[in-house]
C-alpha cells in the first residue's frame, strides 16, 4: 500500500531557522519531526562528506516514508540538489534569512533550490507558520473571524507597510488592507489597481489571509463607548519610520520609473 504521508521538507543553510519553525509546525500538525541533528546523533553519524550527505538523505528518507503519521516535518541543510530527487518532498520550504553559515564547506557545496513552494525571508517562525500551514491545510477568509485593520494610502507600498503587515497578522490571523482613494489628488500617483497588484505580489503567501479593499478617502475615524475594537499604534524601529513614500516617489521618478 502507498505511503499516504506528506512530507514537509524545511531546508537551508546552518543557522537560517530551520530547526525552530520545523518544531513549532510539527506541533501544531500533530507531525512527526525529523531533525537531521538528532538523526545523525541516533546512528552516530557525523560525516559530512559527499557520500556522508548522501547517506543521510536517504536515512532521513526511510525514516519519513516508516511514518504512521499524517505529516513528517524533516529539517535538513540539503546542500546538493541530488538530495530533493531522493528525499522527495511533497512541500518544499527554503530558508533564504542567511546569506552565508559558519562553514566555508557548507557554503561552497549548497546550491540554492530551483523550485520551492515558499520562500522564508525572515526568522519569524510565528509568521511564517501563516504561510505554510496554508499551503499544507488550506485557509479560507471568514468575514466573521476577528480581523486586524491597516489603513493607508500606500502610495507606494514598502517596506515599513510590509513590516507593520507582518505585526499586524499576528493579532487575528488575517488582514484587511484598506486603500484609501487619494488617486491623483496631489502626490498620489497610484491607482488603486496599481496599489493592489504590489501589495498581492508582496504578500503572495499570506494571500488567503489578506483582503485588499478600496475605501474612500477617509479623513477621521470617530467611535462612542464599547465599540469592541481597539485602535492600536505599532512603534516599529527608527530606520523603518524614517522610510517615507514622499522620497520614494522622488526617487522613482528620477529613475525614470513613476
Amino acid at each position: 500500500m502507498k505511503n499516504k504521508t506528506k512530507k514537509i521538507l524545511i531546508m537551508g543553510l546552518p543557522g537560517s531557522g530551520k530547526t525552530f519553525l520545523a518544531k513549532k509546525i510539527s506541533q501544531i500538525l500533530k507531525a512527526e519531526w525529523l531533525n537531521a541533528d538528532n538523526v545523525r546523533g541516533k546512528y552516530n553519524d557525523w560525516d559530512f562528506s559527499t557520500s556522508g550527505i548522501i547517506r543521510q538523505v536517504y536515512r532521513m528518507k526511510n525514516l519519513a516514508n516508516k511514518s504512521k503519521k499524517k505529516f513528517v516535518v524533516a529539517d535538513f541543510i540539503c546542500p546538493m540538489k541530488k538530495q530533493f530527487k531522493i528525499f522527495k518532498p511533497n512541500i518544499i520550504i527554503w530558508m533564504d534569512t542567511i546569506k552565508k553559515s559558519r562553514y566555508p564547506r557548507i557554503n561552497r557545496i549548497f546550491k540554492k533550490p530551483n523550485k520551492y513552494d515558499i520562500r522564508v525571508t525572515s526568522k519569524n517562525a510565528d509568521l511564517w507558520k501563516f504561510a505554510i500551514l496554508d499551503k499544507v491545510l488550506g485557509y479560507k477568509w471568514n468575514e466573521q473571524l476577528q480581523t486586524t485593520q491597516m489603513l493607508g494610502r500606500f502610495q507606494p507600498w514598502h517596506q515599513g507597510h510590509r513590516l507593520l503587515f507582518e505585526r499586524a497578522i499576528l493579532k487575528s490571523g488575517q488582514v484587511n488592507i484598506q486603500v484609501k482613494n487619494v488617486w491623483k489628488l496631489g502626490d498620489n500617483p497610484y491607482s488603486f489597481k496599481e496599489i493592489k497588484k504590489k501589495i498581492s505580489r508582496d504578500l503572495i503567501y499570506f494571500k488567503k489571509r489578506i483582503k485588499i479593499s478600496k475605501l474612500p478617502n477617509i479623513s477621521e475615524i470617530v467611535y462612542g463607548r464599547k465599540v469592541g475594537y481597539k485602535i492600536t499604534k505599532i512603534n516599529l524601529s527608527k530606520k523603518i519610520q524614517k522610510i517615507s513614500g514622499t522620497n520614494l516617489r522622488k526617487k522613482l521618478r528620477k529613475m525614470g520609473k513613476l
